[in-house]
């Protein structure tokens, strides 16, 4: 009874702050406690007990209400920081403001007048004395940067959120102020060696805590994609500043909680569903906090370098500045985990959870399932973006493999689903990223053991395999949404080739079957960029012919039974009548998907589907060109990489024609429905553009067929002497014969081998952070805390 008495305190009180046209003073308590005093209202109840629209309508019709409501609670959660909430009355302010909130905040960033409410201060509310005694803090703080630094202390509050370190009696209440938060971490890993035991409560009170400061993070919705990159997010460049005491505690205690969770527990099947997981939550909060504030910081690099330029500086000086490294202290740690326990503890953190969806048991649904597996690849990827040693970690041994799979997994299930494309892109641009070591190839070379069911042809062969096998699906069996990644899986496959001691058959049939689907005539002439992919799949087999002959039999094989396909682009027409005869002819589909023998999928493995009619998706901002977000690098011989100045000289050029040209620059990838407008559209859609003897000719002068028309020459007539000789059917006598076979002096001189290595630019940037905010949208649904506010960030879509 007395639950359903103080909701209906609750929700009155909200109507009388709706209907109240008087502004309701900040000094009468009585009335404002009511929004915080109850100690039974769940997040859930004040989603339910504040609608939308009341919210809106205080803002609007009595703003002054909505500014003291704010401010009483902020007020509210300084007094439960300040006292470390010693009795349970108090958490429970502390708990009830946090979800109110968590619920307003959104209202207060969609309207732009509102907006630098929390950076304003607030008359009387500075915190004198409250980090140092010495009493000179005057200056009142904005009303954000108090929300913030309570959070921090209330993260950190014994019995709240941590293991009391004390024992109980009434003198031995510890101080907050004095704690050292990093005796009090939240988990075992980096930096820290005790697991505290687990305490459902304090993980419940942390998820709520670190929801409200993921809303605080939120602003970033609310404004348009363009504005958003010029500017760091304040609320946290504030959080993430020396400003907060607890930085270094409380990044150690999210990295460490989600790095050390073990979703599947003890391995006792169902005991999901025989207990709730708190700490899940937490762990999901934790990622998503991390890739927030994980924030790529333009200024700082581009500052020391002005540093540098600067004459007045001493070169002295600079050396002394550099160390300091980015003002975001998140970054800033992250950037120096440098022991290899702790790059170990994190890489096998994020690959058992990376890999928990693909743990498959005899038990239908008997271990548990995470999904916040897309947080994990942008922490992932900003993981190697912003730590070169763990990158290097990573590569130094076979342990990528163990990211490698479950990336190439998500593809494969994700190619269907139009929802899914950002997943798409993550995991597209991790393995570009991975591809620009040597390393990474090389490690490809494992055999592929693991029987991960998966909706693919059955295969014997390596890692390199198994990724041209979902390469190949991706781009003949993924939806059309996908085009744009075309350019981004081939040059992967083009950074991996001169380390590929063995592909399979099957994977060197799906290469054969890519050539030939992209230098069918229609598909060249319908499109500027589209022999692109023709230059990036010959770069692949010169690469294998001159750098990996001997084990590549498999591939020598597969070229010579498709020679027709080498010698029509050799061949291939460039006057007018031929170029539109061509297009006359073209197909409906864009890639033939009957030619490739399709063999029996895994057993086990589900198709991949569409997304669900109504599935809710977040617009995304489009992807630079292949040739903006790389930068070729040529290997020498000792193996270091030496990089490739833009220019159009003859040497670079005739290696590969398959950068920038005009066309490429002046196309355009603002939106996602043009970067969708796929490359297999008609020609009428780009009727600026239409297929022309010299275009045709500027081209196909540099396709780099010499080695393969050298190979095919010399090995040809071996092989049909062979088979007239000895009557061979049998592709295994063929084989190994071109096993034992060389062409050592018989090729040209090899040709240097170029790299192309991700380079992050301002557009990835962009696409980035629409994505990962997209993502945290569509995750957090209970309680649903953007949903029908004015996001400017991304559109919602509905599938």
């Amino acid at each position: 009874m007395g639950n359903a008495d103080t909701k209906l305190h609750f929700r009155k009180a909200v109507i009388q702050l709706t209907t109240k046209t008087q502004p309701v003073e900040a000094t009468d308590d009585a009335f404002w406690d009511q929004f915080w005093a109850d100690a039974s209202t769940t997040v859930q109840d004040v989603f339910a007990l504040v609608p939308a629209a009341e919210i809106r309508a205080v803002r609007e019709e009595s703003p002054s209400n909505l500014a003291t409501l704010c401010y009483k609670a902020v007020e509210r959660l300084v007094q439960g920081a300040d006292s470390g909430c010693p009795s349970e009355k108090e958490r429970q302010i502390v708990l009830n403001c946090t979800r109110l909130l968590t619920r307003i905040l959104p209202y207060i960033f969609e309207d732009a007048d509102w907006r630098g409410f929390f950076w304003s201060t607030v008359p009387g509310a500075g915190r004198a004395g409250r980090l140092d005694d010495d009493g000179d803090d005057e200056a009142a703080r904005p009303l954000a940067e108090s929300l913030l630094l309570a959070v921090a202390d209330l993260l950190f509050c014994p019995d709240f959120t941590v293991q009391s370190h004390k024992k109980s009696g009434p003198d031995s209440a510890e101080v907050i102020q004095t704690i050292d938060s990093c005796e009090y971490i939240w988990e075992a890993g980096v930096g820290f060696a005790q697991s505290p035991p687990p305490n459902y409560v304090h993980d419940l009170n942390r998820t709520e805590l670190l929801k409200l400061l993921l809303t605080c993070f939120s602003e970033a919705m609310y404004l348009p994609p363009l504005s958003e990159s010029k500017t760091l997010n304040p609320w946290v460049a504030f959080f993430c500043s020396t400003e907060n005491r607890h930085a270094l505690p409380l990044f150690t205690s999210l990295l460490n909680v989600v790095c050390a969770y073990d979703p599947v527990g003890y391995g006792i099947p169902y005991n999901h569903l025989l207990f709730s997981d708190y700490r899940e939550q937490l762990v999901e909060q934790a990622v998503q906090i991390l890739i927030v504030t994980l924030e790529h910081e333009a200024k700082s690099a581009a500052s020391v370098a002005l540093k540098a330029l600067d004459n007045s500086t001493s070169p002295a000086a600079v050396e002394e500045q550099e160390p300091a490294g980015p003002d975001n202290l998140f970054v800033n740690y992250l950037s120096r985990i440098h022991r290899e326990e702790d790059l170990s503890f994190i890489l096998k953190g994020l690959a058992r959870l990376l890999n928990n969806p693909l743990v498959q048991t005899y038990l239908p649904r008997s271990t548990k399932r995470i999904h916040f597996y897309q947080e994990l690849l942008i922490l992932f990827w900003k993981f190697c973006d912003f730590n070169k040693k763990f990158l290097f970690f990573v590569l130094k041994s076979s342990d990528v493999l163990d990211m490698l799979v479950p990336i190439l997994f998500y593809l494969n299930d994700a190619r269907a689903d139009q929802s899914r494309v950002g997943l798409m892109h993550i995991s597209v641009f991790i393995l570009l990223l991975l591809s620009g070591e040597r390393n990474f190839g090389v490690r490809l070379n494992k055999p592929y053991t693991l029987r991960v069911p998966m909706d693919i042809p059955v295969f014997t062969g390596t890692h390199a395999d198994l990724l041209v096998v979902i390469f190949h699906k991706i781009i003949t069996s993924g939806h059309q949404r996908l085009q744009p990644l075309f350019d981004c899986l081939l040059t992967i496959i083009v950074n991996i080739s001169p380390y590929l001691k063995s592909l399979s058959m099957v994977a060197a049939n799906k290469m054969l079957h890519l050539l030939e689907a992209f230098s069918t005539p229609w598909f060249l002439f319908s499109s500027p960029q589209n022999h692109h992919l023709v230059f990036f799949l010959l770069e692949v087999f010169n690469n294998i012919i001159q750098y990996q002959f001997d084990g590549n039999c498999n591939l020598v094989y597969a070229i010579i039974r498709k020679r027709t396909v080498f010698h029509q682009l050799a061949n291939l027409p460039p006057d007018t009548a031929s170029i539109q005869k061509a297009l006359q002819k073209r197909k409906k589909s864009g890639i033939s998907r009957t030619n490739s023998t399709e063999m029996e999928s895994m057993e086990g493995s589900r198709p991949a589907v569409p997304a669900e009619p109504g599935t809710l998706k977040t617009s995304l901002e489009a992807t630079p060109g292949i040739d903006k977000i790389t930068e070729k690098s040529q290997v020498s011989q000792d193996g270091t990489m030496v990089a490739v100045p833009h220019s159009d000289s003859p040497q670079t050029t005739a290696a590969s024609d398959t950068e920038s040209n005009s066309e490429r620059d002046h196309e355009v990838y603002h939106t996602e429905s043009e970067a969708a407008r796929s490359r297999l559209s008609s020609v009428s859609s780009s009727s600026a553009w239409s297929a022309n003897t010299d275009w045709v000719l500027s081209w196909k002068a540099k396709l780099p067929l010499q080695t393969i028309m050298r190979l095919l020459q010399v090995l040809v007539p071996q092989v049909e002497k062979i088979c007239i000789d000895k009557g061979l059917t049998d592709e295994s006598e063929i084989l190994k014969f071109l096993q034992h076979g060389t062409l050592v002096g018989l090729l040209p001189v090899p040709h240097p081998i170029l790299i192309r290595k991700y380079q992050a630019n301002a557009g990835t940037a962009m696409w980035f952070r629409t994505y990962m905010w997209g993502v945290i949208y569509l995750r957090n649904v209970d309680p649903p805390i953007w949903y029908d506010t004015d996001i400017r960030l991304f559109e919602i879509q509905r599938i």
